[in-house]
């Protein structure tokens, strides 16, 4: 690989329900290497877990920077998945098992993802440090029409 510098990215994302599972909502802030927002998504995602709803959240961030940035400039990007499961982000890092065989699909899917980018990390945070990503999960489910965009 060339000693050309990559592009970095810093992505909060959040997944919650009410009820587990329950109506669920995903929250994303897409940042640059500066922590500054380049977009921020909310959106309802139906009836799901906690851990679905944290899985589903990451995986709609790969697919929207790819979406925004394209196939080729994604190849030469570093994402950084900031997120305060510690159990979804440790299952990602492949230091905890997956054993509910729901979370498989959901599993493979982001594995996938992560072969349009240079490089993806899955860093746990406290909560208090993703503020923003879980205000926009609980925007989405408090809204009537379930998405928000910024």
């Amino acid at each position: 690989m060339s000693k050309e510098k990559l592009e970095k990215l810093i992505v909060y994302t959040d997944g919650g329900s009410r009820g587990n599972p329950g109506p669920a909502g995903i929250g994303v802030v897409i940042c640059d290497a500066g922590e500054r927002m380049i977009k921020e998504y909310g959106e309802k995602i139906g009836t799901k877990t906690n851990n679905e709803a944290e899985y589903e959240a990451v995986i709609f961030a790969l697919k929207k920077i790819k979406a925004l940035f394209g196939k080729e400039k994604t190849k030469k990007m570093e994402v950084e998945m900031r997120m305060d499961s510690e159990f979804v982000a440790s299952q990602l890092n492949g230091k905890y098992k997956i054993e509910e065989e729901r979370m498989f699909p959901l599993f493979i899917a982001v594995w996938n993802l992560k072969m349009d980018f240079a490089k993806v990390t899955f860093s746990h945070v406290r909560r208090e440090n993703n503020r923003a990503a879980d205000r926009l999960v609980n925007a989405a489910l408090d809204s009537d029409q379930g998405r928000l965009w910024q």
